[in-house]
């Protein structure tokens, strides 16, 4: 499959803008699991560009292999994702999976056991950042580079 367009050169400013919502958002959370959210949503969403991009990040932090590759089955996984990631990721999926399901009150207590308001609300930008970006580079066909993109 060969790139539908060029977004990046065709609208320059709105991809810089991107790109720095995107360093901002989630700011205050830890950095693997900013990028575990990132991978688990780009899955999902079919974004083979970053999936390849937060998979090869989270390897460079010396996240396992093994890891990883349980990540699409965090659920039943639960020797590699602790109660803190589980509530994470449970709230980044309810997000993203609006507008077919909005998150419940469930999916929001769960997620405030684990973090404050402040984290929930940097969690839940993450997850508009990195939705912004599968939109875009599924939409528009973005191959997988030879060697992964490090973003920055």
């Amino acid at each position: 499959m060969s790139p539908r367009l060029n977004y990046h050169a065709l609208a320059p400013q709105s991809a810089k803008a991107l790109a720095q919502f995107s360093q901002t958002a989630g700011g205050a959370l830890d950095k693997r699991l900013k990028e575990l959210v990132n991978l688990r949503i780009s899955q999902i969403n079919g974004c083979a560009f970053c999936i390849d991009m937060h998979w090869a990040d989270l390897v460079k932090q010396g996240m396992e292999p093994r890891q990883l590759n349980a990540l699409a089955g965090w659920r039943e996984a639960r020797r590699f994702f602790d109660d803190r990631h589980r509530a994470a990721l449970q709230w980044a999926e309810a997000v993203n999976a609006i507008p077919h399901r909005a998150p419940g009150d469930a999916d929001f207590e769960e997620v405030k056991r684990h973090f404050s308001d402040a984290e929930i609300a940097e969690l839940t930008f993450s997850v508009a950042a990195i939705r912004a970006w599968n939109a875009l580079n599924a939409s528009f066909h973005m191959p997988v580079p030879e060697q992964p993109y490090v973003a920055g």
